[in-house]
């Protein structure tokens, strides 16, 4: 570099002393004979080879200086090329970062490919490139070499492909078979919604009971779920996972809302038999308040929405909560009613985990249809670069529960939370 500085220096020098000779030639033009008759004429021969000289020296050192910076740029971009060729094909982080023992998990089958592509490049674009965390996909089937290629080219971290057990995704011996289908043919006249899928059911009761069984998963402490067709809004510049552990979190949630009546008639009569026959169970420092309005005598269907779901797998790994999806199962709700893992996640959190380890995510933008969680202040918008207005926002709606959750939990509501109500 202080070579090629040096020639173009040398280079502008001859440059303004050629011009310098050139005027004095084209002075030298002009009639000189009244100058002092005494001077010599200057030999104009003489002077112009001296100037045609100079001219080639000044041309020879500006070809030299031109192909030093054409060396320099041919250097430039080898370089370049040997950057690029020895990058890795996969993206990969920063730093050396110091991860969690955290994966994100997914449940799904091979036909979800091209929407679960949208919610992986989601993640990674606004949260998991900084980190590269795992991720895990679970299926009732065997995933295809299609799907394994192309979610593993997505993701930044290591992928895992388990396959569901048929122990676990099933009927269970204890079911009445014909009362099971009785009840999806009533729902079916009543148009629940899911009302009469079996697969539906199968989902629900495995994503309560039994995903962090799986034996990929005991690996890891913390998960995130996502799901199909999900976004994030907002950028996430902070590691979520990190954040959960430092401050003795255990379930973290964007959404909540309302459980659906009809699905869920018997489930918390259920849950009073649970706790009246177990009442060391349930955690001294509960969340109560936010499932029931009058100490719990009552369910008022409030519920995490668990699409979006982060958790230390603890709580549910935990003799309480494994306990009261045991006695739930034999129940029979997932199949004589329609139990979601959503409202039983969500007694089971509030119930058997310390109330302040429940953390609602205002600053993850997030949607899953037909609702979004949208930071309600607009700073938070303006720092996480989110994708959302506030009259996107879901969180206080009057068919939202988060207003409870903060009522229950002693919080004070965002500035501007009035002006999102419905």
């Amino acid at each position: 570099m202080v070579r090629n500085s040096v020639r173009v220096t040398r280079f502008a020098i001859l440059a303004v002393v050629l011009m310098f000779l050139l005027y004095k030639l084209s002075s030298s033009s002009v009639d000189i004979s009244g100058m002092v008759s005494n001077r010599t004429k200057p030999d104009l021969n003489e002077f112009k080879t001296e100037v045609e000289e100079t001219k080639d020296t000044v041309v020879e050192h500006a070809k030299e200086a031109a192909n030093d910076v054409k060396e320099g740029a041919a250097k430039a971009v080898d370089s370049a090329h040997k950057v690029v060729n020895a990058a890795p094909s996969k993206f990969q982080p920063l730093t050396d970062y110091q991860r969690e023992n955290a994966t994100f998990v997914t449940l799904a089958r091979n036909s979800d490919l091209w929407e679960l592509v949208g919610s992986i490049r989601q993640v990674e674009d606004r949260f998991n490139h900084q980190f590269a965390y795992d991720w895990v996909f679970l299926n009732d089937a065997e995933f295809s070499d299609e799907f394994k290629k192309v979610t593993t080219a997505m993701c930044s971290g290591k992928t895992h492909y388990g396959k569901i057990g048929e122990e676990h995704w099933g009927f269970p011996d204890f079911i009445d078979q014909e009362r099971a289908a009785r009840t999806r043919e009533e729902m079916r006249q009543k148009q629940v919604i899911y009302g009469d899928s079996i697969p539906y059911r199968h989902m629900c009761r495995y994503e309560s009971g039994f995903f962090w069984r799986h034996p990929i998963m005991n690996q890891f402490k913390y998960y995130w779920r996502v799901e199909p067709s999900i976004k994030l809004h907002c950028d996430v510049n902070y590691d979520v996972f990190k954040f959960m552990r430092e401050n003795n979190k255990s379930y973290g949630f964007t959404i909540s809302l309302f459980e659906y009546g009809a699905t869920i008639e018997t489930l918390w009569e259920t849950t009073k038999k649970y706790m009246h026959q177990f009442p060391q169970m349930v955690h001294p420092n509960n969340l109560m308040k936010f499932i029931s309005d009058d100490n719990g005598e009552t369910y008022n269907k409030c519920h995490f929405w668990s699409n979006f779901e982060v958790a230390d797998l603890d709580l549910w790994r935990g003799e309480a909560y494994s306990s009261y999806f045991d006695y739930l199962d034999h129940a029979g709700g997932f199949f004589y009613e329609r139990w979601g893992d959503a409202p039983v996640h969500s007694i089971g959190a509030a119930l058997f985990a310390d109330k302040d380890s429940i953390h609602y995510f205002e600053d993850i933008g997030y949607f899953h249809n037909p609702f979004n969680n949208c930071p309600t202040t607009e700073k938070m918008r303006l720092d996480g670069r989110c994708m959302c207005q506030a009259s996107d926002n879901f969180s206080w709606h009057s068919y939202s529960c988060t207003g409870k959750f903060f009522d229950a939990q002693g919080m004070t509501r965002p500035e501007g939370w009035e002006k999102q109500k419905n």
